[in-house]
């Protein structure tokens, strides 16, 4: 594959079509046994929606892109190849019951959270009879729901120049759970318990105050309440001086 025909591919599509790509170590492809890989369902992809058409034909090359493109996205495989090499972590596994007349039927409730440690997270929940397919839909629905976060340099301790902090201050709430988030100075730290580390380290948020109300020890809501409180900044109007001055960046870090 040519050098000019990489640079109108999304990454992961360069990843899975190109030829002189590095095989996976033994570690690797014994991880991914018993579980599907991006790269190769990439390879097997034919899109269905006009993004996925618009991504695979080498319009749009950038999750930005799909996002300034005001089209849904409904094929994982649109996230996975915009945002490759995405990391998951499992944030909760639930059994629940439920009693018929043949007996007690158990099925798994599971959220996941994803995210590239550079600007982009997403939650999600799924239902399922095995531990194994909840796992499998909860990230799946966790790329579907990705969003971009913003960071920047709010604290009054921090110096001149980009940060990896919440830039305002800012709140989220899911059922009776409250977070709100706080700039920190570099090298502070996630000063938030360790449900909320899991959203924020996969966001690429590294330094960080918190404030929590509620219920907290309810690892769902407190989990989509950090979610929520970074896609609240999404919606937070912040004017060009305030971006300049707070060295406000979205998405993947600038350099």
């Amino acid at each position: 594959m040519s050098e000019e025909e990489n640079q109108n591919m999304a990454p992961g599509l360069i990843q899975a079509f190109n030829p002189v790509e590095a095989e996976d170590s033994g570690d690797q492809r014994r991880r991914r046994r018993n579980q599907d890989d991006p790269i190769m369902n990439l390879r097997k992809w034919t899109p269905k929606t006009r993004l996925g058409n618009a991504v695979m034909a080498g319009r749009i090359v950038t999750f930005e892109q799909a996002l300034a493109s005001r089209l849904p996205i409904r094929e994982v495989e649109v996230v996975d190849a915009l945002i490759p090499n995405l990391e998951d972590d499992i944030i909760k596994v639930n059994m629940v019951q439920r009693m018929t007349d043949s007996g007690r039927r158990p099925r798994f409730n599971v959220m996941a959270c994803v995210g590239n440690r550079d600007g982009y997270v997403g939650l999600g929940m799924a239902k399922a009879k095995d531990v194994s397919m909840a796992i499998r839909k909860a990230i799946t629905a966790a790329k579907l729901n990705i969003i971009s976060v913003q960071r920047g340099n709010g604290s009054w301790e921090s110096s001149t120049g980009p940060g990896t902090s919440v830039p305002i201050k800012i709140n989220g709430r899911s059922a009776s759970t409250r977070v709100t988030l706080m700039p920190a100075a570099k090298g502070k730290g996630l000063v938030i318990g360790e449900t909320g580390k899991k959203v924020l380290d996969l966001a690429g948020i590294t330094d960080v105050l918190s404030r929590t109300k509620g219920q907290t020890r309810t690892t769902i809501n407190y989990a989509a309440a950090t979610f929520n409180a970074l896609s609240n900044l999404n919606s937070t109007r912040i004017s060009n001086e305030q971006k300049e001055r707070l060295f406000i960046h979205k998405g993947r870090k600038l350099e």
